[in-house]
C-alpha cells in the first residue's frame, strides 16, 4: 500500500522565536508558560510542526487503511481565539480529570482554553501525562 504522508510535518523553525511573535501578549505568555510545563512534563525538547503547532515527541500511526505516517505525541498551539492543547490519543475518556480542569471546551484530540488562569495547571500536567500513557500502549514514543 502507498504511504500517504500527513500535511503537518515537522519544520525547523525555532519554537521561541515563533512563540516570541506571538501577537496577543496573553497568549504569548501563555505560550512560553505552556512550552516550560510541556518540556519538565514529556522530556522531550520541543518541535514546530507545520507553521503553529509545538509538538513534543512523535509516534508512527497506520491505519488499516494503509495510510501511516508520524505526528506529534502531545503539543500545543497558540491560536488566535484560544490556546489548542493536543493531548493524543483523543478517543480516551478523560471525563474525570477534565471534571478538575476549569474553563474549557473538547475536541476530538483537542482541549480548547482561552488562558491558562482559567484552568488548573496541575490538572493540566495530570491530563498531559494521562494522554501520553495512554498513547505508549499502543505506539512507541519517540523524542523528537
Amino acid at each position: 500500500m502507498s504511504k500517504s504522508q500527513n500535511k503537518t510535518q515537522p519544520t525547523d523553525m525555532s519554537v521561541e522565536s515563533f512563540l516570541g511573535e506571538v501577537e496577543h501578549p496573553t497568549r504569548r505568555t501563555d505560550g512560553q508558560a505552556l512550552d516550560m510545563l510541556f518540556r519538565t512534563v514529556t522530556g522531550y525538547s520541543p518541535v514546530m510542526w507545520g507553521s503553529s503547532i509545538v509538538g513534543y515527541g512523535q509516534y508512527h500511526y497506520k491505519y488499516k487503511s494503509g495510510r501511516e505516517g508520524d505526528f506529534l505525541a502531545t503539543g500545543f498551539s497558540p491560536r488566535k481565539s484560544n490556546l489548542s492543547i493536543y493531548i493524543m490519543p483523543g478517543y480516551q475518556d478523560y471525563g474525570p480529570i477534565l471534571a478538575r480542569m476549569g474553563k474549557h471546551k473538547t475536541g476530538v484530540s483537542c482541549l480548547y482554553v482561552n488562558k491558562l488562569a482559567d484552568i488548573d495547571l496541575d490538572v493540566l500536567e495530570e491530563l498531559i501525562r494521562a494522554g501520553l500513557k495512554d498513547l505508549a500502549n499502543f505506539a512507541e514514543i519517540k523524542p523528537t
